[in-house]
């Protein structure tokens, strides 16, 4: 039930199990100085056992066990000189019994190699730190009190000087603060070296103490040693780096990211990055347009690059979705398109992966709840600042670009125009966007099929024989490993990836953005009828395409993937084959143009209020005080507003001019004094022979 070399804590004690014999234990205390072996009944121990006042406990001497001192150095020696000397008691099975233990101790005392105190010294080293020879290894790791700070009095500590006068500064409680003072602001913040802070320090030392001789202020060599021993490269390393530049850059690595990846489509990573290099327009060669966006999803388990995206759009959702979208359809249009030939491959079959590791930029959040939920598809978000939480696909973004670096036009280097006379990167753009699409596609090929990866970690399991390419990896884990991908149709997966929002409804439609949608299924439910009972619902849940504004997808029904198209209404016709990006930017300018409008309104309306104030205070004025009563004013209305009614009918009348004069009349023809009107009958029923 007991070892040898137990420890066992009773109570607030410790005590070593040194030999179990029958019935009863040898044991000894561990923390006593004058502790000798005793004997204690099994069933005791047992019973203390139960009633839980013993307990087992870790060997406070298991460092001193595991030494292993240099052969032939000082400690080495003493430890093998003090075991020849106890041997002959600690190897007698009876050295507990007192009687016997006197006669070896006589008989070593008798030799004269030790004495008393210290034979006796060692017998109980030995029993307490486990009975093998390294317990009797001396404690010198206890002397010089080794990371332990000296206390400073009145004298300086170190060695006297020889060269220079004076007896120096003592490194003292004030001194030392104001080393670090000094050092905190300086070397650590500021990276100055410790001789330009040092200068600093002596003017700093020069105000605190100013009677001191400038001899008599801390030495460079004080102060440079005062750093080393109280700053740990730990804290040297954190405070020369950002807070997030250490943790991305500096942390130890604990693990690796390929051991929580079960198989292919267990996870996928999604990154962008901004390609090293200047395109130009596919219509003018000469015009550069700047550097690419790529991303890239690759697989955790195999680094098979699945999806990826090149394009001039910045790192964003939208750029994001449209590489998922390729990541989990049929590719085969893509190769056809750029040329490449895929009789000497074979693309495996897309399909959605278990999670997607991504910024929280890029996919966080309500915008892809819906490939969430819909196809429980987890998706896991960095840290802020913390693009090594993705290594794998972060690494594959040197590698890809290594394949047109240093001998490609337009690279990026550094400084746009390195020194006077140099070249301007931003004009050396040879490849437009599709060509350089081409490249990195066929760069993928490349490393998805036929280069092997020299630091790929292997799992126990995976055979010596399997190529660490790829797509070798991808096979091997889909027939070995548990299938983690799963089918989608393409349509679905597209409207599952499209971003999210909420909308409102009115009389006119569904309105997002400020853009009006209607579908038939809207109008069947009644949302756009016009009553006084309102059965449309306030807000609706959208996802629309950002490269097309002509439709949106409403989803009708909560919990659903369900939806219904809709499209645009004549209300919002302006904004017809538009992207909801040329959408908005004309919105900003009709905002605009009504804000200036709105403006010139202002101003005009103010000078209108002023004149009718000025009207209505001149009407007041020129009214004056009546007579009449109450009752006679009222009776009055009637006939007032007959004479008022003439006199507005007398004013719109046409005014006749008395003294006008009717114009002449002048004939086109010889006018004949004749009263009769006109005779077309041989005209008219001749018979046209004339």
């Amino acid at each position: 039930m007991f070892q040898v070399n137990e420890v066992l804590r009773l109570e607030t004690d410790l005590y070593r199990v040194l030999l179990t014999k029958g019935n009863q234990v040898i044991w000894i205390a561990i923390d006593d100085p004058k502790a000798f072996p005793d004997v204690i009944a099994l069933s005791q121990l047992e019973f203390l056992l139960l009633e839980e006042k013993l307990t087992r406990s870790d060997d406070p001497y298991l460092g001193v066990i595991n030494q292993i001192p240099k052969e032939g150095s000082k400690e080495a020696v003493i430890r093998d000189t003090n075991y020849e000397i106890i041997v002959p008691l600690v190897n007698d099975p009876d050295f507990y019994v007192k009687a016997v233990r006197a006669n070896h101790i006589r008989a070593i005392l008798k030799s004269g190699l030790v004495s008393r105190p210290y034979l006796y010294k060692l017998l109980r080293r030995y029993w307490q730190r486990g009975q093998v020879p390294n317990a009797l290894l001396p404690d010198y790791k206890n002397s010089g009190g080794k990371g332990q700070k000296r206390e400073v009095k009145d004298k300086k500590l170190g060695r006297p000087r020889k060269i220079m006068e004076g007896v120096g500064a003592s490194v003292n409680e004030e001194t030392a603060r104001l080393f670090r003072i000094i050092i905190d602001k300086y070397v650590l913040k500021k990276k100055f070296s410790i001789a330009r802070a040092h200068r600093k320090l002596k003017t700093l030392y020069g105000d605190y103490f100013p009677d001191i001789l400038e001899s008599e202020k801390p030495t460079l060599r004080q102060m440079s040693y005062f750093y080393h021993r109280d700053y740990t490269h730990i804290e040297k390393l954190k405070a020369s780096v950002s807070k997030v530049d250490f943790v991305k850059n500096h942390s130890p690595l604990n693990s690796t990211a390929t051991l929580d990846a079960l198989g292919p489509g267990s996870r996928y990573e999604i990154d962008a990055t901004i390609a090293d290099i200047i395109l130009v327009s596919d219509s003018n060669r000469n015009q550069p347009v700047g550097r690419p966006t790529v991303y890239v999803v690759i697989d955790v388990f195999s680094r098979f690059i699945v999806g990826w995206y090149i394009g001039f759009e910045n790192p964003s959702y939208v750029a994001a979705i449209q590489a998922l979208h390729v990541a989990f359809t049929d590719k085969t249009h893509f190769f056809k398109q750029l040329g490449i030939d895929t009789d000497d491959f074979s693309w495996p079959e897309p399909g959605l992966p278990e999670s997607i590791l991504a910024d929280r930029g890029e996919l966080f959040g309500h915008q892809i709840e819906g490939l969430e939920s819909g196809y429980k598809i987890r998706i896991e978000n960095t840290p802020p600042f913390r693009g090594d939480s993705k290594g794998i696909v972060e690494q594959r973004f040197r590698t890809l670009q290594a394949e047109f670096k240093k001998f490609t036009p337009g690279e990026v280097t550094g400084l746009t125009v390195k020194k006077r006379g140099g070249k301007n990167y931003w004009l050396d753009g040879k490849l437009t966007i599709s060509e350089f699409t081409e490249i990195i596609v066929s760069s993928i090929v490349m490393r998805n099929f036929v280069d092997p990866m020299k630091r790929y970690d292997r799992a126990k399991d995976m055979p010596a024989d399997l190529p660490s390419v790829p797509i070798h990896l991808w096979n091997w884990g889909l027939k070995n490993r548990t299938g983690r991908l799963r089918k989608a149709d393409p349509k679905a997966i597209r409207i599952a990836l499209l971003p999210r929002s909420k909308a409102s409804t009115s009389d006119y439609g569904i309105c997002l953005f400020g853009v009006y949608y209607s579908s038939p299924e809207i109008i069947e439910q009644g949302w756009m009828h016009r009553s006084k009972i309102n059965i449309r619902p306030k807000t609706v849940l959208v996802g629309y395409d950002p490269n097309f504004a002509d439709e949106i997808y409403l989803f009708h029904t909560q919990g659903s993937s369900d939806y219904w198209v809709c499209r645009i209404t004549d209300f919002s016709r302006e904004f017809r084959e538009l992207t909801f990006w040329e959408v908005w930017r004309r919105q900003s300018e009709i905002k605009v143009q009504h804000v200036k409008g709105q403006l010139i309104a202002d101003k005009v309306r103010q000078r209108h209020e002023d004149r009718v104030e000025q009207i209505i205070s001149s009407a007041i004025k020129v009214t004056p005080k009546t007579n009449a009563t109450n009752a006679e004013r009222l009776r009055g209305v009637a006939s007032a507003r007959s004479d008022q009614l003439i006199k507005e009918r007398d004013q719109r009348r046409p005014q006749k001019n008395i003294n006008s004069k009717s114009a002449d009349l002048i004939h086109l023809a010889s006018y004949e004094d004749c009263d009769d009107y006109p005779d077309f009958e041989d005209e008219l029923f001749s018979d046209g022979e004339d």
